[in-house]
């Protein structure tokens, strides 16, 4: 708390708070040099467009009718605002940080060179502290997640600036950037990309989109169209239900006729075949080709023993008569001999040479073959019976199939001609939308994005000059802040106004220094202060209490002790009684008020109390607490005493000053 009156107390202030004035100094210029040496320097690039009066300026309504390219101007907006935000709008600016994001991004390695390297490094820590502590508040719901493309925006937005005269037509853009080229790039894509989004917008562009996307749509239809129908096709094997039906009845009908000629035919071999076996039965398989016929052993040995008997019937003959036993006998046996030889055959076949016969064996080639024609015959009407089979099937799935291939080549017509149709409109639309872009396209670019080499921040030569005139600037800030927040008690020129308690006196500080006269008379005011009348009569308890210890209670009670007993005054310090007696004054010491309960006792006795309060040291609420508190116990505080007040400008510049 100082009282400032005059340039004097003004110098007093620097002096009081130098060291903090000197820290926001040299650290303003720390902080400035390194900037314009380690500042990433920035580099603008400039352009200019004009904006030229047209339809989309008007406030009127607009027709569907044609319309003219230039119109006037209403009075009653500024049609240039509108562009601006246009230019600054969120949709251009996202879609110029999507186009230069991957390249604006941080790469993943270093690149070469120590000083690249170091400014990489730097860059990814600086990026990783600030994602931490993004993600720290993210997660605390201070602030909301933002992807890098937001952020990125958000940066463009902050270094692009558009602006223009009043009743100008010229919109002044400059973009700022930490490399010339790359600003001149960026300024010329976010002319593009606002040119483009302002024709989209005021064009019908929406049109081309829409039938575009309609063709789009009715070409999947029909590719889906045609993959069903390919699917059901293949499902029928053919190409359509027509020429599958066609083909199916066709060959059923070949089929039927030429199982009805195998009937025919079967019926005609099995005829032949059974006619062919009754003729075979009454045909001997063999013919003779040659036989050998003569007697048979039994004749020729009967012949030959007729003739021995015949033999032995002459020989006896000769012996005998015809009526001899002998010879009757022989008789019987040549009669039984004839008799027997009369029954067995003279001739007998001796050997034979056989032949098939021909005729049995082409009866039996011709069944043969019959036969076998008979089963070929089986075996086609069994295949063409299968075959008939699965005709019949084929047909009646096509039949079953030929609805849904009918609606299928049904919509694939109107898919068709609703392309065609989608075409036709998409063409149209592009004319008119040609015919638009001619008509809304206002915007001319009077000046091209300009590449600057120069810098346009920092200006290093310039941040140099003006480092010590900032840092001055900074540090007297400084010195007015701590002078605004200080609350230590430096003089006593507002205490009785702010504690409403009267000042009996400034001590000065004596501190590695002599006694001189402004201590003296600081005393001696005290001394003229204190009601020395009923001294004589009842004596007088002066009773000096201070908030802490150390303030200078006991300083102040032994020289003003001194100064007392110089004037021929009793003087008694902390007396047993706690009282003075008639003719003395006692000076009664209460330090470190607020923690020592035996300083109340004291001063429950005292006639006056004194507040002492060191310089410097004492704050204001401090003083202010043990003050109420001594008005809370003792209803009274007759004055305080401000001790080691101390001047803190130093003689030479105090003479300097007065010279």
């Amino acid at each position: 708390m100082i009282d400032i009156r005059s340039f004097r107390d003004i110098v007093r202030l620097f002096y009081i708070f130098r060291r903090q004035f000197f820290i926001g100094l040299w650290v303003t210029v720390t902080l400035i040099v390194l900037g314009a040496f380690l500042w990433t320097p920035k580099y603008a690039s400039e352009a200019r467009l004009l904006v030229k009066p047209g339809r989309e300026n008007l406030t009127v309504p607009i027709d569907v009718t044609d319309r003219a390219t230039y119109a006037p101007q209403s009075s009653q907006r500024d049609p240039i605002i509108d562009e601006e935000k246009m230019l600054t709008g969120r949709p251009v600016v996202t879609q110029v940080a999507r186009l230069y994001l991957p390249e604006l991004s941080l790469p993943a390695e270093a690149p070469p060179g120590f000083k690249n390297a170091l400014k990489y490094h730097l860059k990814k820590t600086v990026n990783a502290v600030r994602d931490g502590i993004r993600s720290f508040t993210a997660m605390l719901g201070l602030s909301e997640a933002q992807s890098e493309e937001d952020r990125l925006a958000n940066r463009l937005e902050d270094a692009f600036t558009v602006s223009h005269g009043p009743g100008s037509s010229v919109m002044e853009l400059r973009f700022a950037w930490g490399d010339a080229v790359l600003a001149q790039r960026i300024m010329k894509t976010w002319i593009k990309v606002y040119t483009d989004e302002r024709t989209t917008v005021l064009g019908r562009k929406t049109l081309v989109v829409f039938y575009d996307n309609k063709v789009r749509d009715t070409d999947q239809q029909i590719e889906s169209i045609k993959g069903q129908l390919r699917g059901r096709l293949t499902q029928i094997n053919g190409i359509s239900a027509e020429e599958r039906l066609t083909a199916i009845t066709k060959r059923l009908n070949d089929l039927r006729t030429r199982q009805s000629e195998l009937l025919a035919e079967r019926s005609a071999l099995e005829e032949g075949a059974a006619y062919a076996a009754g003729r075979a039965k009454g045909i001997s398989k063999e013919t003779v080709a040659e036989r050998d016929v003569g007697y048979g052993p039994a004749w020729l040995a009967l012949s030959n023993q007729l003739a021995e008997l015949k033999r032995q019937r002459a020989d006896a003959l000769r012996v005998f008569k015809d009526s001899a036993p002998a010879i009757l006998s022989l008789n019987e046996s040549i009669v039984a001999l004839e008799a027997q030889l009369k029954v067995e055959d003279r001739p007998m076949q001796r050997g034979e040479k056989r032949a098939p016969n021909e005729l049995s064996t082409l009866l039996a080639k011709s069944e043969l073959e019959k036969a076998v024609r008979l089963r070929e015959i089986l075996s086609l009407t069994s295949a063409f019976n299968k075959e008939r089979d699965e005709l019949t099937q084929a047909r009646q799935q096509v039949l079953s199939s030929e609805p849904e291939l009918a609606r299928l080549e049904q919509a694939l017509t109107v898919a068709e001609r609703s392309r065609l149709l989608y075409l036709d409109s998409l063409e149209k639309a592009r004319i008119d939308q040609a015919l638009d872009d001619n008509r809304i396209n206002n915007i001319a670019v009077i000046e091209d994005a300009t590449l600057n080499p120069s810098r346009a921040s920092p200006k290093s030569l310039v941040l140099l000059a003006l480092a010590l005139p900032a840092g001055a600037i900074v540090g007297l800030l400084v010195l007015y802040l701590c002078s605004v927040m200080d609350q230590r008690i430096h003089d006593g020129g507002r205490l009785e106004a702010r504690f409403g308690v009267p000042l009996w006196s400034t001590v000065k500080d004596i501190t590695g220094a002599g006694e001189d006269n402004d201590f003296h008379a600081s005393l001696h005011r005290i001394y003229g202060t204190l009601p020395l009348d009923g001294v004589a009569d009842k004596g007088l308890t002066v009773g000096l209490a201070s908030s802490r210890s150390g303030e200078g209670v006991s300083f102040i009670a032994q020289h003003l002790r001194q100064v007392l007993q110089a004037q021929g005054l009793a003087v008694v310090v902390d007396p047993t009684s706690g009282k003075a007696q008639p003719g003395e004054v006692a000076l009664l010491q209460a330090s470190n008020l607020l923690s020592n309960r035996q300083a109340f006792l004291s001063l429950g006795k005292a006639d006056l109390i004194v507040m002492v309060v060191e310089a410097r040291a004492s704050v204001v609420p401090v003083v202010d607490n043990a003050l109420g508190v001594l008005r809370t116990a003792f209803r009274k505080v007759d004055g305080i005493i401000l001790n080691r007040r101390r001047f803190e400008v130093p003689a030479r510049v105090m003479r300097f000053f007065q010279s």
